[in-house]
């Protein structure tokens, strides 16, 4: 068993939940997933914002890595960082494969004003490394 997955299943046990503690909040914060719906997300400032989903479905023809929102395949994996207490939901998070994705996914979130966390090996124990509802 994995230490993230024991630690989950121990406070979980704890609290006397019959469904793990990262599953009732991950549920919480997902988004559907559907081309015309809009995108909750945050800016630096804390303000609240809608990303339409053209936006984001052209920030992810451009990069060469994945990008991901709630509700897809690997992003509740690509969200865990090493701290096993930090459990924040991104509305996005591009997969990087370069110099030219990183330029891309700045610039979207210039463009948005959004909140940006960089994870790299998400070794930040305070959960620097990454945000909720930003980028």
């Amino acid at each position: 068993m994995k230490r993230r997955e024991f630690c989950r299943t121990a406070v979980a046990s704890l609290v006397g939940a019959s469904v793990p503690v990262s599953q009732l909040i991950a549920e919480a914060h997902q988004v559907v997933s559907t081309t015309g719906s809009p995108l909750l997300a945050v800016t630096g400032d804390g303000a609240r914002i809608e990303l339409k989903r053209s936006a984001v479905n052209a920030l992810g023809g451009q990069v060469a890595g994945r990008l991901l929102s709630a509700g897809d395949e690997g992003y509740d994996t690509s969200r865990q960082v090493l701290n096993p207490a930090i459990d924040k939901h991104p509305a996005l998070i591009v997969q990087c494969t370069g110099a030219a994705d990183v330029r891309y996914a700045v610039d979207f979130a210039r463009q948005h004003r959004l909140l940006v966390a960089v994870k790299c090996g998400g070794h930040s124990y305070g959960g620097k490394s990454t945000c909720d509802d930003g980028l």
